[in-house]
């Protein structure tokens, strides 16, 4: 992690790994106490938006949830989304493992201005949970005394209705249809929701008060923003600070083009990014936006069009499953999008194109359009590129994998696994167990561990316990966090 400028989120990290309780009132001192008024009045003055991804103002969703639970008796609760499900984006994860006070203090305070009964914390690492339990642990029995819980690590699980219905009930999918949380959310009560960067800014803005907050960043968009570069460095910085800059802190440069926002994000061309600031503003200019904060450079040996369709099948692999456009639409474009890479020719991209307008807008959740956004950017930078591949081939270029995709990496139909052990060593005892009362026969466990299970001729497993072989452990799990039910694990 690293900072441009004076710390503020980051603050203490360059003396200690993690901040403790006692650490970080040293680092921050005591936070305030503000009514529901004060705390929209000081969110509206700094132009607090939602850092996961939305930008949503962070006052008008607090006016929201404040009268929301004044019409219902004056009951609401805060949930603090740290369910960083894109491999591109390690931010939040360093604040909830580095400074989990902070993000905590946030919540609290929101809580207490709201009259909050319950304040929720969803994450779905091990790391991140402990870290957050032990910052739980060491903040005594103040209350609201946090909740943590830990969700199935999936792309979809950040969505608001999946982090909350995850939370509720254990099935982190998204409602399929537009819930205002602030009116309906955790437990049917007023729901404050907003991800973890913006409960620490909120913490800090509460006690530097408006005008120092203000004091760094641009008038329009005051304040620090936290990046994920590269997929592995964290950094803060003021706003307006100009992009290329900040690539060359991290020892890169825009490369072949910039991905910014994460795979629901856009793609910046070179020159656009060499002129791009930090700012929502700018990047919007430039056709893209600051979203999640995740910056990814594409170096000039690897291939844009492989990438790219790299991203596409690990997408179509994160689906919910809920629906027509991301239970087949998503896998038809990855498809569409390896024929060009291949070389297939005006029709595989007149197909990429005809798979892209039947899936927009017609999604259960903001996934199937996400990655629709993704896809249509990166043939728009990349357009001769992808248009090379499709009448010529292959353009020399490897894939090389630098658009992270987390610990399981997509690979596209056919290609060839590696070498070896794939269990690290462990024996086959396991077994792949299908709960019967949650399956709903979605069958997605089949397509990604076809040489587990199999299907019957209902649509649902053959049988209700597999045997995994250590070579196919990899699948296996993979069915079981894909699995749109949560119907399947795995047991000695």
């Amino acid at each position: 992690m690293l900072s441009i400028g004076p710390p503020r989120l980051l603050a203490g990290l360059d003396r200690v790994a993690r901040l403790d309780r006692v650490a970080h009132l040293t680092v921050h001192g005591s936070p305030p106490r503000l009514r529901a008024d004060e705390l929209v009045e000081l969110a509206a003055n700094i132009d607090l938006r939602g850092k996961g991804g939305a930008g949503f103002p962070f006052a008008r969703k607090v006016r929201a949830v404040a009268d929301s639970a004044r019409r219902r008796g004056g009951r609401c609760v805060v949930v603090v989304n740290g369910s960083e499900g894109e491999p591109s984006c390690l931010k939040d994860t360093a604040l909830l493992r580095h400074a989990p006070h902070l993000v905590l203090d946030g919540a609290a305070l929101c809580a207490q201005a709201l009259g909050a009964e319950e304040v929720w914390v969803g994450v779905t690492r091990v790391d991140v949970e402990r870290s957050v339990r032990a910052a739980v642990a060491e903040r005594g029995p103040q209350p609201p005394r946090p909740h943590v819980t830990r969700l199935p690590e999936r792309f979809v699980t950040g969505e608001g209705t999946a982090l909350v219905n995850g939370i509720a009930h254990g099935r982190a999918l998204p409602a399929g249809r537009r819930v205002r949380s602030s009116e309906s959310g955790l437990g049917g009560l007023p729901t404050l929701l907003s991800n973890t960067e913006t409960y620490a800014q909120i913490a800090v803005a509460a006690r530097l008060g408006a005008l120092e907050y203000r004091s760094v960043g641009l008038p329009g968009e005051p304040g620090t923003v936290l990046l994920t570069v590269g997929g592995t460095r964290v950094v803060e910085t003021p706003s307006g600070v100009p992009l290329p800059y900040v690539l060359k802190v991290c020892g890169t440069d825009p490369g072949q083009g910039v991905l910014v926002g994460g795979y629901h994000g856009g793609w910046l061309a070179p020159r656009a990014a060499r002129t791009a600031l930090v700012s929502r503003e700018s990047l919007a200019d430039a056709g893209a936006g600051l979203g999640a904060g995740a910056v990814l450079p594409l170096p000039a040996s690897t291939c844009p069009a492989g990438e790219a369709a790299r991203v596409a099948r690990w997408m179509a692999r994160e689906s919910a499953g809920q629906c027509g456009p991301c239970f087949a639409g998503l896998p038809g474009l990855a498809d569409d999008l390896d024929r060009v890479v291949r070389g297939g020719g005006e029709r595989a991209l007149a197909d990429v194109a005809a798979r892209m307008d039947a899936v927009t807008g017609r999604g259960a959740c903001g996934h199937p359009d996400g990655t629709v956004r993704f896809v249509t950017s990166a043939l728009t930078v990349f357009a001769g590129h992808f248009r090379a591949h499709a009448l010529g081939g292959p353009c020399g270029l490897p894939v090389s994998g630098v658009l992270p995709l987390g610990e399981e990496e997509a690979r596209s139909p056919g290609s060839p696994r590696t070498g070896g052990r794939s269990d690290g060593g462990r024996a086959d005892t396991e077994r792949l167990v299908v709960d019967w009362t949650l399956c709903r026969g979605h069958g997605l466990c089949a397509d990604i561990a076809p040489g587990v299970l199999r299907l019957g001729p209902d649509g649902y497993p053959e049988r209700a316990v597999s045997h995994v072989p250590g070579r196919l452990r990899q699948d296996a799990l993979r069915a079981v966090r894909r699995c749109p039910a949560l119907a399947l694990r795995i047991q000695e």
